[in-house]
């Protein structure tokens, strides 16, 4: 090979080698495509009191919608769960540890014992006969059944009866509320009908729901829309924190 053309090839070589690699684009945070947030921080993984503000997307980042209000959680604090965003460290949320999952959800659909509430959200009126399969050996876990259409023995075993007025006297926690898509490819013992509901008096802890006041609630349905894509956002406040930039969450100091 004549000497300028080794030259040329040693020199684009160098070049080569050089120059810098470009990095693939960095994906985008699993709150992109949300133009509604609703979050609860708590103070540490066992905490079963928590704040709750809605966020709604704007021009300019995410803005606090409303003012914020006490929840109440797991009686046993939280866990992270499985939904669109997560952590692989611990504690983990599991059937029946008194524990609300902790990290970034789908809002799914209202329910509740009127026939029609005030709200966009898609709503489904409970009857006696719905219950949520929290055994986690049926084929029907985490999922809201009618026995009617399923059949008695199906939903035999379940202890999540879905209108808790008409099985447990009276009891309004279930009167309005809506579903927290967590664990959505139901895998057993990962966690089972977890919703945002009422509380019977403030501060009541749950077996892993995030309760609030009736009126809190009313206005929290009001203002979801489905269109918006609302997510649902559970974490102590250091691990908010830590993946807050990554997942692309609001500031917390707006939240407090």
């Amino acid at each position: 090979m004549p000497l300028p053309s080794v030259v040329r090839l040693f020199a684009a070589l160098a070049l080569a080698v050089a120059a810098p690699a470009f990095a693939a684009p960095a994906a985008p945070p699993v709150t992109a495509s949300a133009q509604q947030l609703v979050v609860v921080v708590t103070d540490d993984w066992a905490a079963n009191q928590g704040h709750l503000q809605a966020y709604a997307r704007t021009a300019h980042g995410w803005a606090p919608s409303g003012p914020g209000f006490a929840v109440a959680i797991g009686r046993n604090g939280s866990g992270w769960g499985r939904g669109l965003a997560s952590d692989e460290g611990t504690p983990r949320k599991q059937e029946g540890d008194g524990r609300s999952a902790a990290g970034i959800f789908a809002i799914g659909t209202a329910f509740g014992y009127a026939a029609q509430i005030d709200s966009a959200m898609p709503y489904q009126q409970m009857q006696a006969e719905h219950w949520c399969m929290d055994v986690p050996s049926s084929p029907l876990y985490n999922q809201i059944v009618d026995a009617r259409q399923v059949g008695a023995e199906a939903v035999k075993g379940s202890t999540e009866a879905m209108r808790l007025d008409l099985h447990h006297d009276g009891d309004p926690r279930y009167r309005e509320g809506f579903v927290i898509a967590q664990n959505p490819d139901n895998v057993p013992q990962a966690g089972s009908c977890i919703f945002a509901h009422l509380w019977r008096k403030p501060g009541e802890t749950t077996a892993g729901c995030t309760a609030m006041d009736p009126a809190d609630m009313q206005r929290l349905l009001h203002w979801l829309q489905p269109q918006r894509h609302p997510q649902f956002v559970l974490l102590p406040r250091a691990a908010y924190l830590r993946h807050q930039a990554r997942w692309g969450l609001p500031a917390l100091e707006a939240s407090r």
